[in-house]
């Protein structure tokens, strides 16, 4: 049996002329050829002949039924044809060729063999996106788009991937449960080792960054990992509590040397991508963001003061006359504070009202306030103390975080101290009082020294938004993420009372 993937017959059969397959010329054996899919269409021409739409990951191939060519009883043939369905999954045996109209087609020479019948007959669109969600695999199965996010998605990652081992990055794993969650501010998932430490409570990571540094540390000078994160946090069309991260950290690179990495990265994916859309991925819109470098850059303070018109006070001064200072900035500017009423989190409702949409083309915001980024190495700029850090934002939303690591245990205690200071019941490792705890174990290890090091991370799932082209983060997970993956409907049932339900309201 010469069994071909429809891509296959697609590469080596595209040269057949129109009509090819019209006649009834003798075929070989070894001409013919056996494909497999599931039945997306069928047209009766008449009662002798049926043409068939076969998918097959993603591929579509058809299949011409001909009686002449079938042979056997005639009655025989309409029973047979009748109990195909759309939805089945069936092998054909025929040889390649064209129709009159010129259309790539298997002309078969045997009845279609059910290999996997379907008991509901497909929508012809599911409308709701909670609907769909909850019902990927038939979202999956009748909307094109759908199934080339996914394939987006798994060449961004490859192209990401090979990016870095070209430049003799070491892939990793670093582990997702421990005692210790640190590398990010966010509230983390909590749970229990029963068996191994019994009673001891583990949470699963928010970030891999304080593992991976450990790694240089060690002596691995270029490392990343692509992994998945986790965070007790909110759902919306940009957040999800499980998400994708990519991190690497290369010893002696400096911010300059982070902002040109990001910038070949993306401005090649952006090619790869849009070769890609041209090709196989034609149901894509184009991308809309031009990724050509150089990208915008934004200095957070002075472009924060002058979108406000005011001046921010000293911030690294007296926490609570800063504190007091910011909230009266809020009142004069008609802003509504956060409910959590500390420095970073004022400053991050600044940031999101006044620099962030201005973001809409590539954008870096760099020399964040020391309060931003307790991870990274500061310095004094017009006295202000401020980061070595930077962040791209694109369409208004973050996709890169990035710095020059802290690498002085004494200033890394110092800013975990005055971290853990904020009563914020979101801080990473707070404890009943709401007020943070001090990661001793990562101080401890940058006392074995870490060299001059660039950290970098990037929000895998945001960045496959951007090159898809959707504005929902549920597109661009394989089951839409947390409402996917909980309180899942009864499956097509679901969504035909759904679509039912909608179109009686019309």
């Amino acid at each position: 049996m010469n069994v071909k993937s429809v891509a296959e017959i697609h590469r080596e059969h595209g040269h057949v002329t129109a009509g090819s397959g019209g006649g009834d010329e003798s075929v070989s054996i070894d001409q013919l050829i056996t494909i497999r899919g599931g039945i997306r269409n069928y047209r009766d021409v008449s009662s002798k002949l049926i043409f068939y739409d076969l998918v097959q990951d993603g591929e579509k191939m058809q299949v011409v039924v001909n009686y002449a060519r079938v042979g056997g009883e005639k009655e025989e043939f309409k029973r047979i044809s009748m109990l195909t369905r759309i939805g089945d999954v069936v092998s054909v045996t025929g040889y390649p060729g064209r129709t009159k109209s010129g259309e790539l087609s298997i002309f078969a020479t045997a009845h279609l063999q059910l290999l996997a019948p379907s008991l509901h007959v497909p929508p012809q669109a599911v409308l709701d996106p909670e609907a769909r969600i909850q019902n990927r695999h038939v979202d999956l199965m009748i909307r094109p788009e759908a199934g080339q996010i996914l394939r987006l998605r798994s060449h961004i990652i490859q192209h990401i991937r090979d990016f870095f081992v070209s430049r003799d990055f070491v892939e990793v794993q670093t582990p997702i449960l421990s005692d210790i969650f640190g590398g990010a501010v966010a509230k983390p998932f909590l749970t229990e080792a029963t068996n191994a430490y019994r009673g001891k409570r583990l949470a699963l990571r928010i970030a891999p960054e304080l593992w991976l540094k450990r790694l240089v540390i060690g002596g691995l000078d270029r490392v990343f990992e692509i992994g998945a994160q986790f965070r007790n946090e909110g759902i919306d069309n940009t957040h999800n509590p499980e998400f994708t991260t990519c991190e690497f950290y290369q010893a002696y690179m400096e911010l300059e040397d982070i902002i040109s990495t990001t910038e070949q990265l993306l401005s090649g994916m952006a090619r790869k991508v849009s070769e890609l859309k041209a090709s196989k991925l034609k149901d894509l819109p184009e991308i809309e963001t031009n990724f050509t470098a150089p990208f915008r850059r934004l200095e957070f303070i002075p472009a924060l003061e002058a979108a406000m018109g005011h001046k921010l006070p000293i911030l690294h001064e007296n926490t609570e006359a800063v504190t007091l200072e910011l909230l009266s900035l809020f009142k004069t500017l008609s802003l509504p504070a956060p409910a959590m009423i500390t420095i970073p989190r004022l400053l991050g409702k600044l940031s999101s009202a006044y620099l962030e949409p201005q973001c809409t083309a590539p954008t870096f915001i760099t020399n964040h306030p020391e309060a931003l980024s307790p991870l990274s190495k500061t310095s004094l700029v017009h006295n202000q103390r401020v980061s070595s850090r930077v962040e791209l934002f694109v369409n208004g939303k973050e996709l890169v975080n990035a710095y020059e690591e802290e690498n002085s245990p004494t200033e890394q205690r110092r800013k975990f101290v005055r971290q853990a200071g904020w009563r914020d019941e979101d801080v990473i490792g707070s404890g009943e009082d709401g007020k943070g705890i001090v990661d001793e174990a990562y101080c401890q290890a940058l006392e074995w020294g870490l060299p001059p090091t660039g950290g970098w991370g990037v929000g895998i799932d945001r960045l496959v938004m951007v090159f898809a082209g959707t504005e929902r983060i549920a597109e661009v997970l394989a089951f839409g993420g947390l409402r996917g993956a909980v309180n899942l409907g009864d499956g097509v049932r679901d969504v035909k009372k759904k679509e039912e339900e909608e179109g009686e309201g019309e």
